[in-house]
């Protein structure tokens, strides 16, 4: 800068333009930004919670929306019905926040209120299937469902053209245990309506629950050839052809569903199954494998399959198909162990190790299931000593895993090994005090063979405090009550067992007590009975001999 001249003098900064916010103050927007961030972060409790704040601080529709959207992702009920207020609220006559609230407020038990946001919604001009409300009702109280009953009649008065609403009615009387009543109310719709299939399903499951199935049947016959076409109500007649034990017409009746839709592959399984019933098997394979072909039920099919090759006596092709059963499928350790025992069947024992081992690896909990499979089967099968290297191996990776102990204690018994049980019972005893089971096997065994009576009796008597109705455990505690003289408290536990589990082996100790007590007539009496349903009990057989001679 040259000397003498003065610095250009500088200018103040342009003002900067105010931001607009629209109807939202720059914190409320920021919040709204936080609560999207928090959702898209997988945080929806912290995403919910703000945009429910926003809601009414905003009372801004979208917001509101927004907010319901994160309130019914996060499974708040109480938020949801806020929300859905407040929506009513800002826009009452739009049928969509009445709708959303009318289920809202169905889910909080607030039926009463649910039913004056579904009226809003009928007048409104929109759609409302009343079947949502008594599907929610079975909870109630006969009183509040009567109150409801009453609104609903009312309503209907109001819009006699919602024939749901009259459906509604037929459900909460059935509900109220009141079904004379709820076939009354169906036979004035059908007048109101005409008849349909809707009807008709509902008529027979009303008469099913008068226990009047052949009138239930024969209203269902009448419907498929008055509505040939309906699905369900087809569907409906071969589901109670197959209650009432009629397997060929209900067999019949799918076939006529697979007819008119060849791709119902739901109605191809129910037909698959049928077709098991009535031993076609050929029919039921290729249907089975058609469903395995189609992607549908790939495992129950698998499962099946292998079941049929089982009854047909092929246990070779039997063992491919039970194997093929999914690891996630509810019937895929049934499958295994089949597949396992039919190997074994035909001596391929190592084979069928393998196979366990290769299907659990890396499991744990897999690994312990399988081992315990193995060895039960093994046991079964006399193979004592395969069984004992099974579990050794196991016990040596998972010592404290009390069901591989109680299966060596089940090892020990097979092979009279009492000391090594006891051994092995007490350890599970201390690792999990509350072993009923193990409580039970060890307090019986003490009973039955030593003359430990008192320390029987401590072990049972914390068994049955434990589990108190399980019949195993009442048997038992019964007889260490005989081997300790008390008759009396042992028929009466012995009776009680008898009634809940009528086992040959309680029939046995029942039985043997009445000798005891001198009621040889009625000790004899029990065993007769007993033998029918068991002719080749082992138990009975020595009882009777020993206290017959």
């Amino acid at each position: 800068m040259a000397a003498g001249t003065s610095p250009p003098a500088r200018s103040a900064p342009e003002p900067e333009p105010a931001i607009d916010y629209g109807a939202f103050s720059e914190e409320q927007l920021y919040q709204a930004i936080v609560s999207e961030l928090s959702g898209q972060s997988g945080d929806l409790e912290q995403a919910s919670d703000n945009y429910y704040r926003l809601a009414f601080e905003t009372r801004d529709v979208a917001i509101v929306r927004r907010a319901s959207q994160f309130a019914a992702a996060t499974g708040d009920i109480n938020a949801m019905v806020q929300l859905g207020l407040l929506w009513t609220e800002l826009e009452p006559e739009n049928v969509d926040p009445h709708l959303l609230l009318s289920f809202q407020l169905l889910d909080a038990g607030r039926f009463e209120d649910a039913v004056r946001h579904m009226a809003q919604v009928i007048e409104l001009g929109g759609e409302m299937d009343f079947a949502t409300l008594s599907a929610r009702s079975q909870r109630l109280p006969a009183a509040r469902r009567s109150r409801l009953i009453e609104s609903l009649r009312q309503l209907h008065e109001q819009y006699p053209e919602q024939q749901s609403i009259q459906y509604a009615v037929v459900e909460l009387l059935s509900q109220n245990q009141q079904p004379e009543d709820a076939l009354v109310e169906l036979q004035i719709l059908r007048q109101n309506y005409g008849e349909s299939p809707r009807a008709l399903l509902t008529e027979s499951r009303l008469l099913q629950t008068l226990e009047q199935p052949d009138r239930a049947l024969r209203v269902l016959r009448n419907g498929v050839r008055e509505f040939p076409d309906e699905k369900p109500l087809r569907f409906g007649y071969a589901r109670l052809l197959i209650q009432q034990e009629d397997f060929e017409q209900a067999h019949r009746q799918f076939e006529i569903i697979i007819e008119q839709d060849p791709e119902d592959y739901e109605v191809i399984y129910s037909t698959a199954l049928l077709d098991m019933e009535l031993e076609n098997y050929d029919q039921a394979m290729q249907r089975l494998q058609q469903l395995i072909t189609a992607g549908h039920r790939v495992s129950d099919c698998q499962f099946y399959l292998g079941y049929i090759h089982e009854q047909l006596e092929q246990p070779e092709l039997a063992i491919p198909h039970y194997r093929a059963v999914d690891i996630g499928a509810s019937n895929f350790v049934a499958a295994q162990q089949q597949a396992t025992r039919f190997a074994m069947e035909l001596g391929r024992f190592d084979e069928a190790h393998d196979w366990l081992v290769e299907l659990s690896r890396g499991q744990p909990r897999l690994e312990v299931v399988f081992t315990n499979v193995e060895a039960n089967l093994l046991m079964q099968m006399e193979q004592y000593d395969r069984a004992a290297a099974v579990l050794e191996d196991m016990l040596q990776r998972y010592p404290n895993d009390t069901d591989l102990l109680f299966t060596r204690v089940l090892l020990h018994d097979n092979l009279g090994d009492m000391d090594s049980a006891e051994r092995d019972l007490r350890r599970i005893i201390t690792l999990q005090p509350d072993d009923y089971r193990a409580l039970n096997h060890l307090g019986y065994m003490l009973a039955d063979r030593t003359d430990r009576y008192q320390e029987a009796l401590e072990l049972l008597e914390r068994a049955a405090s434990l589990a108190p109705d399980d019949p195993a455990v009442i048997d038992s505690l019964a007889w260490v009550q005989y081997k300790l003289g008390r008759y009396q408290e042992s028929l009466q536990n012995l009776r009680r067992a008898f009634a809940a589990f009528p086992d040959h082996e309680v029939a046995s100790h029942l039985g043997e007590v009445l000798w005891a007590m001198g009621r040889e007539q009625e000790a004899m009496e029990v065993w007769e009975d007993a033998l029918k349903e068991t002719p080749d009990s082992p138990i009975i057989g020595e009882a009777m001999q020993r206290l017959t001679r």
